[in-house]
């Protein structure tokens, strides 16, 4: 009943061009960036996306390359849904929307080409950096999939190369370089939007995230003067129309524009 009642009464704000919380459908809320939150990490951020937090770290380590990318680095992604940052998640192995938002974070870093992994690689066939992208909620409040990129985009660029010994091919752990990840030009930002009734929105409180029918998450980039679609993942039972895709696509276009903008005054500020 109260799920209902909830349900009823956001689609009547909506349906009036508001949201519960004063917002309009395609508003952001405030993004608050802290970095170096972690000492051993090779490079850690945290983002809060109103009361949302995530933490990411990176940490580098060394592997034998796979045997089809003989000359290229590697990467893996995991998120990890404490209890303390809501009562949905639960202790043990991770389940499947940590799982489901992992893989869509990490394809969105992936397919944009934003890691140069060839330039990972320390000998052909032999020996290849391997980066870990390690993502942990802190407080759930809704839209922890773009809290995640944006804290793991913003981790990947702050974070400096770890000490390698040639000679006893260790890495030196908590020993940095100078030199900063093998980064292009081509940095995905992640976009959800949900569904509700006949709404569209972005950056769903926890409360409308419940009430969602439906799910479109947009990984967008912009290496040159247009911006490309790297990656895309629908979730929930929701259809969605080819006219409601390019609205959320349009949306998309001009949300990424504003994201990139606050990453570039952060990355400034730390500076």
């Amino acid at each position: 009943m109260k799920y209902n009642i909830t349900k009823k009464t956001i689609e009547k704000y909506l349906d009036e061009g508001k949201r519960l919380d004063g917002r309009k459908p395609f508003d952001h809320r405030d993004v608050e960036v802290t970095f170096n939150i972690s000492k051993h990490a090779e490079g850690s951020v945290g983002v809060k996306i109103g009361k949302t937090e995530v933490f990411a770290g990176i940490k580098m380590a060394t592997q034998e390359p796979y045997p089809d990318h003989e000359n290229e680095g590697t990467m893996m992604t995991t998120m990890e849904l404490l209890p303390l940052s809501s009562p949905d998640f639960d202790y043990g192995p991770p389940r499947i929307n940590a799982i489901e938002m992992a893989r869509i974070i990490d394809r969105g870093i992936r397919e944009s080409g934003f890691i140069d992994f060839h330039k990972l690689c320390i000998k052909e066939g032999e020996k290849v950096w391997n980066i870990f992208i390690d993502l942990v909620s802190i407080n759930d409040d809704g839209n922890l999939i773009d809290a995640g990129a944006l804290a793991a985009i913003l981790a990947l660029k702050v974070a400096k190369m770890p000490v390698y010994d040639e000679e006893t091919e260790m890495v030196k752990h908590g020993e940095f370089t100078n030199n900063s990840l093998p980064l292009t030009d081509k940095m995905p930002i992640t976009i959800t939007f949900n569904k509700i009734g006949d709404q569209v929105i972005i950056d769903p409180t926890k409360q409308e995230e419940e009430v969602a029918e439906g799910r479109l998450t947009v990984e967008i980039s912009k290496p040159d003067k247009e911006e490309i679609i790297n990656a895309m993942q629908k979730g929930g039972e929701a259809t969605l129309s080819v006219e409601e895709v390019d609205k959320m696509l349009d949306e998309a276009k001009k949300i990424f524009k504003n994201i990139n903008e606050l990453v570039d005054k952060e990355l400034k500020a730390k500076k």
